[in-house]
């Protein structure tokens, strides 16, 4: 057995694990709600828009290539939760941004440092090693046109940034593949072939991932599939085919 398949297949039985034990908690702490037995202070910390945060952030940690998107939204939505936890009342704004550079600095710094994430933008025509794509954004831009003929996915990441992806010269490889797409107030936009069968399994929050491709041709290989999974917080992307 390929172990890399192994240590994927693993990663993704243990999210789907987490999120039942999220799903499950959240029904509980609803039941408790609902029969009077949860004090307001607790439901205004556990049904807020900062521990939904958290609970993606949480689950976005297991099952993806890159974890750096579950770390943001577990420092945002920590930040947000700390004041209805101690009852702080000072101007969250003023802290808010300093905090984010802080810690997208040091993000930056954990990474390998054979990779550029501060830069305007790239345009890259060459195959991609492997056939794989593997991009992290951070307050960057880059494009890139993919001509690789056995492309099996990657990931995207985009952290108040962006990244357009040409895929209409590159072939899918034999089999299902994946591209992870997370964007956090940034965006991706794609073009891939007419002919490819992709599947979109994006979770949004205050966002969205829209499949825009308008000349859709039916597939000669229907065993070659694209999916395109991963979040959209506070951000987007387009797909589309020409």
């Amino acid at each position: 057995m390929d172990p890399d398949n192994n240590k994927y297949s693993n990663s993704r039985q243990m999210r789907k694990y987490v999120l039942a034990v999220i799903v499950i908690f959240a029904g509980f702490l609803l039941l408790l709600s609902n029969s009077g037995f949860l004090p307001f202070p607790l439901e205004h910390v556990f049904f807020s828009w900062p521990m939904l945060l958290i609970c993606i952030g949480i689950i976005s940690l297991f099952g993806s290539e890159s974890r750096m998107p579950g770390y943001i939204l577990l420092i945002i939505g920590g930040f947000f939760l700390l004041p209805r936890i101690f009852l702080v009342t000072f101007n969250m704004t003023h802290v808010f941004w300093p905090l984010v550079l802080i810690a997208i600095g040091v993000l930056l710094l954990t990474k390998r440092s054979s990779r550029r994430p501060w830069r305007h933008m790239v345009s890259s025509e060459k195959p991609i090693e492997e056939g794989y794509i593997r991009e992290d954004n951070i307050f960057s831009h880059s494009k890139h046109r993919i001509i690789h003929q056995t492309f099996h996915g990657g990931y995207v990441n985009c952290v108040f940034g962006g990244a357009e992806i040409d895929l209409t010269q590159a072939s899918l490889a034999e089999g299902v593949n994946e591209l992870e797409v997370n964007t956090i107030f940034g965006g991706v936009n794609m073009i891939v072939p007419s002919d490819w069968k992709v599947q979109l399994k994006i979770t949004s929050v205050f966002g969205g991932f829209s499949d825009k491709r308008v000349n859709i041709k039916e597939n000669l290989d229907p065993s070659r599939k694209l999916i395109i999974k991963g979040s959209t917080i506070f951000g987007g992307g387009e797909l589309k085919s020409y």
